[in-house]
């Protein structure tokens, strides 16, 4: 059994999160989450709200409340949406939590006794009408890379591109509008990664497996222009980790706060740390996932991410990581993604475009979107969502093959048989070829699973349910019964036994419907198939099953014309 560290991307509090960003960490991560607990594994799956910064500050004022009531509102609201959309987080943590204030100014002071933080003097943007500096997302302004006119002063939204505030062109305040700014004199903190770089590189390059995308990236924010360059860690806002040395004041650095993407990443660790101190266990319990002078030596530890959250990853916190000169568990695969875009353009939380996750759950359950999202995962380029493909890929891959497989053998053997797995007949050819040709596709499946591949593992296990039904329909138990009832009998136990067998290597997918067939053929603690051909016997004559509902209804029309006027516009 091996030991698995997943984490996804932090999503930050300003709002419930957009399909694109479920699509872009959580649900991947939570799909490879699954499938490794089904194999068998110890997995450590780690997520949790990221929010520190101007985006908290911001949405708080727009609602009316103080900052830490909104974040503390909002990280319920996200965790029940997690929880809706079967997200399986071992933790969902908090990024203002004690532990990652804690560890944040640990890192920050092993950083500076190891000469890899400096004192600058910088200047900044300062907003005469708001009477104070505006960093990051509390200024707004035009693009210097790519003209869009919405650019944030940490990054730009539409080409990714990092930024200062001082960057941008035709700079606004994001809290009153006002462009009456003028750029004074202030000191912070800054994180001396081009010290690290060499190290950074060399790290990068041991990681032949990684994606293309996530090596391209990384390397391009490594050697494009000047190279990879010293990064400000501190801000002059009210919410956030207090700028601390260790344990110790920073003298000059009073009133400071780090650096939202300095401290984020740190609470991946500290919310394993949360985990422990939720569950009862010792520091030693969450310090072997992280420490490989403590037993996190054997660990692998895959990210989850959004292709706009690959510099910080491959670069800034493995900076911190390398840079404290502790023996913290490096990541060793980092599985990102493209965009799924809407309508033409890409999703937004900050403009309200696209379709949110509270919605999303309103309007059909679960495990359709989490088909579809999957199936069509951004991994090679971006991907759009239209309503017109989602309703046909739900009638035809959800309703049509699996839903209709299932009611089918089920109803069937009910109306011949009753709810027990019938007796009568022994396995002949058509049955072992289709054992054997299912074995073939398990497998593969397994491999794409294992190598993160989204997509690829989708139609395979739609090709699995694929078989199914082929078979059915080549057996034609309803015209067996008539002449050799012994035999439909045997191809409706093989039929059960499929179900079963769907439950189990659907689950990563569809949980709540892979759980529903479970309940209904008696095997909630199925496990996985080693054994295909064993698997396909599991249920012996006599088992008792139940006939579940119709697992998937079809989309009409109508709800789809309905729901594409509803979504058309921005979010209310």
């Amino acid at each position: 059994m091996a030991r698995h560290l997943i984490t996804s991307a932090l999503p930050y509090i300003n709002g419930i999160k957009h399909l694109g960003n479920l699509v872009g960490s959580q649900l991947p991560a939570d799909l490879y989450a699954r499938y490794l607990r089904g194999r068998g594994h110890e997995v450590m799956f780690i997520c949790a709200t990221d929010e520190h910064g101007t985006p908290a500050e911001l949405a708080a004022a727009k609602t009316g409340e103080a900052v830490a009531d909104y974040c503390a509102r909002m990280h319920g609201e996200q965790a029940a949406l997690a929880r809706g959309f079967g997200l399986s987080f071992d933790h969902y943590g908090r990024s203002s939590s004690d532990r990652n204030r804690a560890l944040t100014q640990h890192f920050a002071g092993k950083l500076a006794d190891n000469g890899y933080i400096s004192e600058v003097s910088e200047k900044q943007v300062y907003s005469i009408d708001d009477a104070r500096f505006l960093p990051d997302r509390y200024i707004e302004g035009t693009c210097p890379n790519c003209g869009y006119d919405k650019a944030r002063g940490d990054q730009c939204e539409n080409c990714t591109k990092l930024l200062d505030p001082t960057d941008l062109i035709d700079p606004r305040s994001a809290i009153s509008g006002s462009t009456n700014l003028e750029v004074r004199e202030t000191k912070h903190l800054y994180l001396r990664q081009s010290a690290l770089k060499d190290e950074i590189a060399a790290w990068i390059d041991s990681k032949t497996d990684w994606p293309i995308l996530t090596t391209s990236i990384a390397r391009k924010w490594l050697n494009d222009g000047d190279g990879l360059q010293d990064r400000g860690i501190t801000r002059d806002v009210q919410w956030g980790v207090p700028v601390k040395r260790g344990d110790r004041d920073w003298p000059g650095m009073e009133g400071k706060v780090f650096y939202v993407w300095f401290d984020a990443p740190i609470e991946y660790i500290a919310a394993t740390a949360e985990w422990a101190d939720a569950n009862g266990k010792t520091d030693a319990d969450w310090r072997r996932w992280w420490r490989k002078d403590e037993g996190a030596e054997d660990v692998t530890y895959t990210q989850f991410m959004g292709k706009d959250n690959v510099p910080f990853h491959t670069l800034s916190f493995p900076a911190t990581l390398i840079g404290s000169d502790e023996p913290w568990r490096m990541v060793d695969y980092i599985k990102s993604f493209n965009y799924l875009t809407y309508a033409g353009g890409q999703f937004s939380t900050s403009q309200g475009r696209g379709v949110f996750m509270d919605h999303a759950l309103e309007i059909l359950p679960a495990d359709y979107w989490r088909w579809w999202l999957l199936s069509h995962a951004p991994e090679s380029g971006d991907s759009e969502f239209t309503w017109e493909n989602f309703q046909q890929s739900v009638n035809k891959d959800l309703a049509d093959v699996l839903g209709n497989f299932v009611s089918r053998i089920t109803k069937f053997c009910r109306s011949k048989f009753g709810e027990t797995v019938p007796e009568g007949g022994a396995y002949g050819a058509e049955e072992r070829a289709l054992i054997e040709a299912l074995t073939t596709r398990i497998r593969a499946y397994e491999g794409f699973m294992a190598d993160m591949e989204v997509r690829k593992s989708a139609a395979e296990l739609r090709a699995i349910w694929v078989l199914g039904n082929e078979y059915l329909q080549s057996a034609a138990p309803w015209s067996s019964f008539k002449t050799a009832p012994e035999k439909a009998a045997m191809q409706v136990r093989l039929g059960l036994n499929l179900i079963r067998l769907y439950a189990v290597l659907s689950a990563p997918f569809i949980p709540f419907t892979a759980k529903a067939m479970a309940e209904a053929m008696g095997t909630a603690d199925a496990g996985w198939p080693d054994d295909v051909e064993q698997a396909m016997m599991a249920l012996q004559p006599g088992h008792v099953f139940t006939t579940p509902d119709n697992l998937f209804a079809k989309i009409t029309d109508d709800q789809r014309a309905e729901w594409e006027d509803r979504f058309k516009g921005v979010r209310k």
